[in-house]
This record gives structure tokens, C-alpha cells and sequence, in this order.
């Protein structure tokens, strides 16, 4: 009997299935609408779908990876729970004072702090105190935290965070308070932030717990509706989430530090991205993902995606290792409106998967990047199937009367204008985290995918001077296609503070020793443990007086002094390359971190299956306009699942599949490759209006 995995990503418009054939590699996919005010319930009416559909009954499911935005929207939509903090005695207005950096609204020029995940009122300071090496300096006041709790217990608050200062040294003060609380309050949830985050900085690790505890109620709520719903289609499979630094975990693990799974879903599609240019023997590649409510952009250099320690979820900091992606609110969804100085926006704001853009009929008014992409005939009236309808009528109307009306355009040139301005928010966000970290987009490959991704990556990449384009077989569930493809990884790190010349190299190695043991003890229990995995060993540095690191990998099992000075002279690189100069003065050794990975359940992508031969692809001819002509040009409509590997089409052109269309420009060319994967490159800049077959 044959047995699958299934990955399935949900987003804000579209919930993303995944059906792998463990045995012959071979893939199924399915679209179905999310369900933002129970996600629970797209993900399990889809995964029947696609089960009924294929005939694969509950017990040949072997594992089910998930990436979800729960946690991110909970955060972005101050829908969490109401929690309680304890504090060391002195430390109540952590999260009011912050940094220099804390978010203004509205006002550049105003202070106006943005409303904390918790108000100082449920701050309870608590006296007892650790020296900056884990020293007791006064002794942990048991009867105040017992006082504490009695008030949360009263006030229904059964979410409970806990920060001691300098608790990354030493975690029994934070230990013997979760003792205390659940032998007082068994309801409650209790968030420790030597267990979330044993780094120092006290405003980054309290925020962080803070936001673990705020949203896990939430995320356990989802969880348990999720169980229930496999329950009931007698699904038992192991069930795991992916993380921020592009690692899978199982649930429970998850569950248990849900602010891990911020940025799930995005960093399944970079994981996706990594995978495919790894097949094609691509170095460097900008992964962008347009989805129905956002976009969200990474960098890969050497077929490695980039990561970083600072990253934020709306306006809080969560210095958690995350993968570095840019998300900004434009996707197919986005609204197009005229804002109060008369000048044409689109997004953030998001018509969703209800009700939808204007052309969906589902009550929706405001025009989208979708209806104008409809208005100018570069996606289908009918899409996913066949399934559904778009009125064009509808885009027609809601363009003409909220914006080309107003601003004095007609229809077309205001549709163009939405997607002119769509195409350079994401420019912008690409920018970000290429130009601003010092490297030129030119240089890399574009792996567009995503919903919309196909329909825009052309005029994104001709905004940036990329000439190379790289859709995959399914861009629509490329999210959820990276679930099958990512490996098991977990991140530990403890927070070590020595200048270069007080180190001694057997306290780091200790230090490791003891990270490795935490992280053999996840390998077990995610059942791991007599598993293929991989140790990789980091340390944070910075010139003394800095108020940032860089994170250097360590060679070698077993640290010494050749090793050490190794790790300081690539720091002295990394930083010139960064910032354009370095300093002969003192390194300091902040932190040291171990991520430890499992290959277990990672699948690779297979080669495009022997597909019926026919004489041709096109299956029609449209009307098109495109942005290099400003202009309609009638184009050959290709069907993609009809493309054999070693097809080139010529553009102008669009490639339909069920799940997303690709636009193919004037003076662009396609290729299909044996992985079904669509090459686009940029030639000549002559005008070229042949199709090819």
C-alpha cells in the first residue's frame, strides 16, 4: 500500500494542498479558499478534497507539514490573549521605554508609541536579582510571585510571562517561578524567556516571551481544532510546522513556542526557491512570493537563503534566527483607491478571500490588482480550473468609477496605473534586502511564484535589470510544495559576553556541549534521534561598545585558538563587506548558538512525468496589454500542463495552469525544463511578436 505526505500552507486568500506519492514522488495539487475566521476548516475541508479526489484513504497518510500565519496575524491584528509579566524588581516599563528605535504613527516627528501587547498595569516586578554570570545577588521573593498570580487568577488571565533579568545566565529564579504559578494557577500557560530566548538584552527578551505568551492561547485553539478535524477523518500522521528559520518541528514543539512559527508559510516558499535552483545549478536567486493579500520577498546567495537575529512581526522586535524575508501588503487582492491628496494607492489593504475582488461577485466593490490584471486581458475570465468565473464587467466598472473617473484616465490607463504601482511597491521590498545590504539585483535570478507571482516577475524584472525569470510547475503552491522539501531544524543559543582576549576555549566549548544535549534531546523527542542530522555551530561578534553583532560560523567539532582567530578574522571581513570598514580594537564574543537539522521527510522535487503528446499547446488567442508597449498585442494562450520539457515560446505570451498564469513579454523568451520548471530570459530588444509551439 502506498503512502503520502501531504503539505499544506494556508494564506489570506487561498489555502495551498500538496499530495505526494511517497513511493513514486509523484505530486497532486488543490486550491480552496481560506477560511480567515476558523483557518482550521479550509485546511481540513481541502485536504479531503485532494484525498477523495486522488482516492487515498485516512491510514496511507504517513505525515502532514503545515505552514500557517496564525501566530503573525494574532501579532499583526492585536488578537491575542490578555497576559500577565513578571519582572525583576525595577523593570516594569520595559516594554514602555523599549529602544531608540520603538515605532512612531502617524507623525515622523511625534512620539506616539504604539499600544504594547501589554500595559503596564499587568506588570507585577517581582524582588530577587542575578548577576550579569548567573551569580545570586538577592534572593527570589516566593510570596510576591505567589500575590501576583492570585491577581491574574482573579482577573481571568491564564497567560503568564516570565522575564527575570539576566536569566540567560542563570534560569532557576525563572525556573522555581513557574513552580510557584502552576502550584497556585494549574489553568495557566507559562512563558519563560530563558526558554524562549537566553540571549541578553532585556527589552528584546522580555517582548519576545511576551509575544510567545500573547499568542499562544491562540495557536493552541488552532492546534486542538486541527487535531480534532483529522480525528474526524480518522487521520492520525504526525503533524509539523514550519518555523521562521525555514526548519520543520512537530506540533507540540511548536505549540509550546508558538512566536517560532511567525513568518511559517513565507519561509516554506524560500525553503521551495532554495530547492529549485539547487536542480538547476543556480547560485544566487531572489525568491517572490504575490500571493492574494501580500507579497514576500528573500535573498539566496550560494543556494543558501539568507537569515538574520533582528527581525521584526508588525512593530515589535523578535530576535529569533528568521529567515530574511520582506513583506509588504500587495498582492493580487490589494486595493487600489485614491487617497486624501488625490494620488492613486494600492494596499495594504486587501480584499481577501472575502469578499474578494470586484470581479469575484461575492460582494466586493473596490477595484484590485487582480481586476485590473482582467481589464487588461492578462488573466483568464475563468481560473483555477475552471472553477472560477471572473466578471469583467464588474472590474470594468468598479476601475471606471473609483479611479479612472476621479484622477480624468479612462479604464485602461488607470488599470495599467494600479499594476504600475503595484509592480513598484514590490521593486521596493526587493530593494530592501538586496541594494540596502550591498548587493545588485542585477547580479541575481528571479524565482517568481505565488498566486500572481507569474504575472508580475517579467515587469518586476525588467524594473530591476534581472534578465533571468524562473517559474516552478505549480507557482500557486509553491508554499506548500516547500513543506515537503525543507528539513527538521531547531536553534539554540546562550548569550556569552567575553572580549577576544578574555575568552578561554574551554568554557565555549562547554557551552556548546550543553546546547548540543538540548538539541539531541528534541531529536528525541520528535523521534528523531536515530536519524541522519547535522550540527552547525555559530558565534555572535562585535567590536567592544557595539550595539550590534554578526553571526560567524565555527569549523570543527571541538573549538580552539586557530579556530578562534579564524572566526575573529572573518568577522573583521564580514563587517568591512557590510559596512564598508573595519577596526583594530577589542572583538567581543556575545553569543554562541547551535542549530542542529534532520533530513527526515525531506522529499525532493521529480522530473516532469511523461505527458500527452499533441500538436500544439495554444489553446487560444487574447487581446494583452503589456507595460514594454503600453498597448494591446493579440497573444497565443498556451496551456502549461500540455508543454513538453524543451518547448521555448516566444513572447508575447501567456502559459495557463490551474493555478496561476504566466506572462511572458515582449522580447522574453520561455523554456521548459525537464522539472517542468518555466526558464524565462530576456533577449533582444527588438520588438518580437512571434509565438512558437
Amino acid at each position: 500500500m502506498d503512502t503520502f505526505s501531504v503539505g499544506i500552507d494556508v494564506g489570506g486568500t487561498f489555502t495551498d494542498i500538496v499530495l505526494c506519492n511517497l513511493s513514486t514522488l509523484k505530486y497532486d495539487v488543490f486550491k480552496t479558499p481560506s477560511t480567515p475566521q476558523d483557518p482550521s476548516i479550509g485546511f481540513i475541508n481541502g485536504l479531503k478534497e485532494i484525498l477523495e479526489k486522488n482516492h487515498v484513504k485516512s491510514d496511507q497518510i504517513a505525515h502532514i507539514f503545515h505552514g500557517t500565519t496564525t501566530a503573525t496575524n494574532a501579532i499583526l491584528e492585536n488578537e491575542g490573549a490578555e497576559v500577565g509579566v513578571l519582572v525583576t524588581d525595577g523593570f516594569k516599563f520595559v516594554l514602555e521605554i523599549g529602544r531608540h528605535g520603538t515605532p512612531r504613527l502617524v507623525n515622523p516627528n511625534s512620539w506616539i508609541k504604539p499600544d504594547r501587547p501589554v500595559k503596564p498595569r499587568d506588570i507585577y516586578e517581582i524582588p530577587g536579582r542575578m548577576s550579569v554570570t548567573g551569580e545570586i545577588i538577592t534572593p527570589l521573593n516566593e510570596l510576591s510571585i505567589i500575590e501576583a498570580v492570585q491577581k491574574f487568577k482573579a482577573q481571568g488571565k491564564t497567560t503568564i510571562a516570565v522575564s527575570f533579568i539576566h536569566s540567560y545566565s542563570n534560569d532557576s529564579h525563572e525556573l522555581r517561578a513557574r513552580e510557584l504559578i502552576l502550584a497556585e494557577y494549574p489553568e495557566a500557560s507559562v512563558s519563560l524567556s530563558s526558554e524562549v530566548l537566553a540571549i541578553f538584552r532585556e527589552y528584546e527578551r522580555t517582548i519576545t516571551t511576551v509575544l510567545n505568551a500573547y499568542v499562544s492561547p491562540k495557536v493552541s485553539s488552532y492546534v486542538r481544532n486541527l487535531q480534532q478535524g483529522l480525528s474526524k477523518l480518522n487521520i492520525s500522521a504526525s503533524l509539523s510546522l514550519m518555523k521562521s528559520n525555514g526548519g520543520m518541528v512537530g506540533f507540540d514543539v511548536a505549540a509550546e513556542q508558538p512566536v517560532q512559527t511567525a513568518l511559517s508559510g513565507p519561509a516554506a516558499g524560500v525553503m521551495a526557491s532554495v530547492q529549485i535552483i539547487k536542480n538547476m545549478g543556480i547560485q544566487d536567486s531572489i525568491s517572490f512570493d504575490m500571493g492574494g493579500t501580500s507579497t514576500d520577498v528573500s535573498l539566496i546567495e550560494n543556494q543558501n537563503p539568507t537569515t538574520h537575529l533582528f527581525g521584526k512581526i508588525g512593530n515589535w522586535p523578535i530576535q529569533l534566527p528568521m529567515l530574511d524575508i520582506a513583506t509588504i501588503g500587495c498582492g493580487g487582492g490589494s486595493i487600489a483607491e485614491i487617497s486624501q491628496y488625490n494620488s492613486l494607492t494600492v494596499g495594504p489593504k486587501s480584499a481577501g478571500a472575502l469578499p474578494g475582488p470586484a470581479c469575484y461577485r461575492n460582494g466586493g466593490l473596490d477595484p484590485t490588482v487582480t481586476d485590473a490584471n482582467l481589464v487588461l486581458g492578462r488573466i483568464n475570465s475563468s481560473i483555477a480550473g475552471d472553477t472560477l468565473e471572473l466578471d469583467r464587467s464588474a472590474s470594468l466598472g468598479s476601475i471606471k468609477t473609483k479611479i479612472a473617473d476621479p484622477l480624468g484616465l479612462d479604464i485602461y490607463s488607470a488599470a495599467h496605473g494600479i499594476l504600475k504601482i503595484a509592480n513598484n511597491n514590490m521593486v521596493g521590498a526587493i530593494r530592501n534586502i538586496s541594494v540596502e545590504r550591498g548587493y545588485d539585483p542585477k547580479n541575481f535570478t528571479l524565482v517568481a511564484y505565488g498566486g500572481a507571482g507569474p504575472m508580475h516577475g517579467i515587469d518586476v524584472a525588467n524594473l530591476l535589470g534581472i534578465k533571468q525569470v524562473i517559474v516552478p510547475l505549480y507557482p500557486g503552491i509553491t508554499s506548500a510544495h516547500g513543506l515537503l522539501v525543507s528539513e527538521f531544524k531547531n536553534d539554540y543559543a546562550r548569550t556569552y559576553t567575553k572580549r577576544s582576549s578574555e575568552h578561554e576555549a574551554a568554557d565555549l566549548n562547554r557551552i556548546f556541549s550543553e546546547l548540543e544535549t538540548q538539541g539531541r534531546g528534541w531529536l528525541e523527542k520528535e523521534g528523531l534521534n536515530h536519524q541522519a542530522f547535522s550540527i552547525e555551530k555559530s558565534i555572535d561578534l562585535r567590536y567592544q561598545h557595539q550595539g550590534s553583532e554578526i553571526t560567524i560560523p565555527i569549523n570543527g567539532n571541538h573549538l580552539d585558538h586557530k579556530s578562534l582567530i579564524n572566526a575573529f578574522n572573518a568577522f573583521h571581513q564580514q563587517h568591512h563587506r557590510l559596512y564598508g570598514f573595519s577596526l583594530e580594537q577589542p572583538v567581543e564574543i556575545i553569543t554562541l548558538r547551535v542549530t542542529i537539522t534532520s533530513n527526515v521527510g525531506k522529499l525532493g522535487i521529480p522530473l516532469l512525468p511523461e505527458l500527452i503528446q499533441t500538436d500544439t499547446s495554444v489553446k487560444g488567442l487574447r487581446d494583452v496589454f503589456f507595460s514594454d508597449t503600453t498597448d494591446f498585442i493579440k497573444c497565443n494562450i498556451h496551456a502549461r500542463d500540455l508543454l513538453q520539457p524543451g518547448t521555448v515560446i516566444k513572447g508575447p505570451a501567456i502559459i495557463e495552469s490551474l493555478d496561476s498564469t504566466v506572462l511572458i513579454n515582449p522580447n522574453w523568451e520561455s523554456l521548459i525544463d525537464e522539472y517542468g520548471t518555466c526558464i524565462l530570459t530576456e533577449q533582444n530588444k527588438s520588438l518580437n511578436c512571434h509565438q512558437n509551439s
